[in-house]
């Protein structure tokens, strides 16, 4: 089931960062700075969460065009190439110039059968925006340029950035929410200067998870409103009719989404989850986009 493959991945990943984080900030002595001979230095206890938490998340956000490029399997298209491949590549850039990009993003093909497309990248001048090869065959041209007109606005809009600073935030909180609830648990009963140092590794992961399945929540509204965001720009520089067309050609095959990636489900147009999982859906469902794209004033 795709829900189980995002919250599975998100701790399988969370869980390697912390590990890393933990490593290093234990080799160096970090975390011994956070105690002090009255007991736990709050301040200080929070600034280290900052460090680890904003810390993975731009290295995360460093790396994420070549991280993408490996995870989806996605082939860099040469500028120069004909056919309609190079027509792809024309495409991108004409839209990116029409959301004034300063820099033509790299554009790519994965193979797969999903009916999708992501951006991704560091910065507004270094994206990637890649397609599906099941996107290819499934939309028109009119459609194509809505779903890349989508894509170019979040690389315009900065939402790789935003949304990097946004889950190092959260990171960064889940840390320290932790760190103190597994201290309260070891120390239940007893004063906090004699136990401080007592909070159990197991204890601290087990609230790590559940703070950061809350955390995932929080990532997902905003991943959420920005869809919106995203819709009305690509409507901005494609054209509304191509972008509600493109929509609507989705919701057609809202089940043609690869779930086997979740790290880059926020970068993609199509994606989202039903009932109670539609808390850690990145996407609003497609009747609600159309719906809102239809609202916006001409």
């Amino acid at each position: 089931m795709v829900w189980f493959k995002r919250i599975s991945f998100f701790l399988v990943v969370n869980f390697a960062m912390m590990i890393t984080i933990g490593v290093i900030v234990s080799f160096f002595g970090l975390d011994r700075s956070v105690y002090r001979s009255t007991g736990l230095d709050y301040t200080s206890l929070l600034e280290l969460c900052f460090l680890w938490g904003m810390g993975g998340a731009f290295f995360s956000l460093a790396i994420s065009r070549i991280a993408a490029k490996w995870m989806m399997g996605v082939q860099v298209i040469d500028p120069n190439t004909g056919g309609e491949l190079g027509e792809l590549v024309r495409t991108v850039h004409n839209l990116a110039r029409a959301a004034h990009l300063p820099a033509m993003p790299e554009v790519g093909i994965y193979d797969s059968p999903e009916v999708n497309a992501f951006a991704t990248g560091p910065t507004k001048s270094r994206s990637l925006v890649a397609v599906s090869s099941g996107l290819l065959r499934t939309m028109d041209k009119a459609q194509l340029e809505g779903v890349l007109g989508h894509e170019l606005s979040h690389v315009a809009n900065g939402d790789m950035v935003t949304l990097t600073l946004i889950q190092g935030v959260v990171n960064s909180f889940v840390f320290f929410f932790a760190k103190l609830a597994a201290i309260a648990v070891a120390n239940a009963g007893r004063s906090e200067r004699e136990n401080s140092r007592g909070s159990s590794f197991m204890v601290e992961f087990l609230f790590r998870w559940i703070f950061g399945l809350i955390g995932m929540m929080i990532v997902a509204w905003f991943s959420r409103w920005r869809e919106f965001r995203a819709d009305a720009g690509g409507a901005r520089v494609a054209g509304r009719d191509k972008m509600r067309s493109a929509l609507q050609r989705l919701r057609s095959y809202g089940e043609a989404v690869d779930g086997s990636h979740p790290s880059l489900a926020a970068f993609k147009i199509n994606g989202g989850m039903g009932g109670f999982m539609a808390l850690f859906a990145t996407h609003p469902p497609l009747e609600e986009r159309i719906a809102r794209l239809d609202s916006l004033r001409t």
